[in-house]
């Protein structure tokens, strides 16, 4: 059973492929394992997570947060942190200096993984690609 939403945050958060995940109440850490990487369609936002994901919980936040990389335009960004704001209905979703807060309704469910390459690359190839500059092989 996850212990996101005991501490306020929807279970929908973390993809249903954990094989095993860690978690020290005394200190928040934690760590999750994947069956392997994927990518996961939150509405029309693309997030990436690695086979490893880590990071520290505590009422209502993640934070010290690795392993999850969101879409914004053509770039992937490191998610480093997420706040819930129940009174407003979102989740915050951190990535250094910048955020962007979504309903946390889209978070109630749980979301089956994939693994589509394509639009999905990640990196300067992805970028290249995206872009048209030039023709980019798609593993």
């Amino acid at each position: 059973m996850s212990p996101l939403p005991k501490y306020g945050l929807p279970k929908g958060l973390i993809p249903d492929s954990v094989t095993s995940y860690s978690f020290d109440e005394a200190t928040g850490a934690f760590e999750i394992h994947l069956a392997s990487t994927c990518y996961v369609h939150f509405g029309s936002h693309l997030v990436y997570y690695e086979r490893t994901i880590t990071g520290k919980l505590s009422r209502g936040a993640i934070s010290d947060l690795s392993g999850v990389q969101a879409k914004k335009l053509f770039l992937w960004v490191y998610v480093t942190g997420m706040v819930a704001h129940p009174d407003q209905g979102t989740i915050e979703f951190q990535a250094g200096f910048v955020s962007e807060s979504l309903s946390a309704s889209m978070f109630d469910e749980v979301r089956t993984c994939g693994s589509s390459a394509g639009a999905q690359l990640r990196g300067a190839a992805g970028v290249i690609g995206e872009l048209g500059l030039l023709p980019v092989a798609q593993a």
